[in-house]
């Protein structure tokens, strides 16, 4: 099986040289170009076309994320996933990366073997976020839902920025008591701690897990959250 192509976009010389030297240490991944800037970067990334694009936010001539825009807009953009590597970690870069067509993101403090998992899930065609920052977005996401006096349940209606995700999802509704429970898958918790911190039955919690799963058109919980953050939960 031929290696992960991957393109490093890094201002930072130092951060650049030794991430490529990391990841060339495993036989699945292979470094075939490097960009310190925006312009370089769009050149390259239409150039090599390579499977997985590692792109840091705070670029000097232009923002990483209008760079994920710009190349996610081009045609040379059906293979490469966009993995955003940066240090921001409000919700607002969050949003707006997975707006602009990023596949995946993380912080910079990320472990070497948390990285290498996040590139090859990306390659395969998942997402992966940092689960700190699925925690903080989605708690927001949950403060963001509009309360009414009908006793009937509350739902947030799922709007897709990408038009693939559109169809999947656009007759889905999560309610508020699921937002509830995926607010917690993403903050680690297991069936049982989600069951005792909500006071319900495993069960239940069970019941719906799936149906988040199924409305989200997710294969698990990580895929869930970003599932959520693309799909207009959080405006």
């Amino acid at each position: 099986m031929p290696p992960i192509r991957i393109v490093l976009i890094e201002d930072h010389d130092l951060s650049r040289i030794g991430l490529s030297a990391a990841l060339q240490q495993f036989d699945d991944l292979e470094v075939v170009g490097e960009a310190a800037n925006a312009h370089e970067g769009l050149q390259i990334l239409k150039v090599s076309k390579p499977d997985v694009a590692i792109v840091d936010v705070g670029l000097p001539d232009q923002d990483g994320i209008e760079l994920t825009q710009a190349f996610k807009d081009s045609a040379d953009a059906k293979q490469t996933k966009i993995l955003i590597l940066t240090m921001h970690n409000d919700e607002d870069s969050v949003l707006a990366a997975f707006a602009a067509g990023a596949d995946s993101y993380s912080l910079k403090d990320v472990s070497l073997e948390n990285l290498v998992q996040a590139i090859r899930l990306t390659h395969e065609g998942n997402s992966w976020i940092d689960p700190t920052i699925a925690r903080v977005v989605l708690k927001q996401a949950r403060n963001d839902v509009t309360s009414t006096n009908s006793a009937a349940a509350t739902t947030v209606e799922i709007r897709s920025i990408n038009p693939d995700d559109q169809q999947m999802i656009e007759a889905s509704t999560l309610t508020e008591r699921e937002l509830d429970v995926l607010e917690l898958i993403v903050a680690g918790c297991n069936n049982a701690a989600i069951a005792e911190q909500l006071h319900i039955t495993i069960g239940t919690v069970k019941t719906h897990v799936r149906s988040i799963l199924n409305k989200l058109c997710a294969d698990d919980r990580t895929q869930a959250a970003v599932r959520a953050l693309r799909s207009g939960l959080v405006e």
